[in-house]
């Protein structure tokens, strides 16, 4: 049974890609949004400042694993949207 282990402290995603958050070049990040009742985008950067890899919209009071490379960031439309890695162990 694998089991989900924390990586780093949680934070509040920035606004833009020149605020994107690599979390330490995780490979995987738990996105959340704690908003109750907005849906918020949430995008993938080549890298901090850098192309737009691809986006969706998180649902209130949802979350997803969002796997990515070392050096992709993420933002997100509102601070609401919270980012932590994490990583699996058997």
């Amino acid at each position: 049974m694998a089991r989900l282990l924390l990586k780093g402290e949680e934070a509040a995603l920035g606004a833009n890609t020149g605020a994107a958050n690599i979390f330490s070049n995780a490979r995987l990040v738990r996105v959340v949004n704690t908003n109750t009742s907005n849906a918020y985008l949430v995008t993938l950067v080549a890298s901090v400042g850098g192309a737009v890899l691809g986006s969706f919209s998180l649902a209130p009071s949802s979350s997803v694993e969002l796997e990515k490379e070392p050096l992709n960031g993420i933002f997100a439309a509102n601070a609401a949207v919270k980012g932590a890695a994490v990583g699996y162990s058997n």
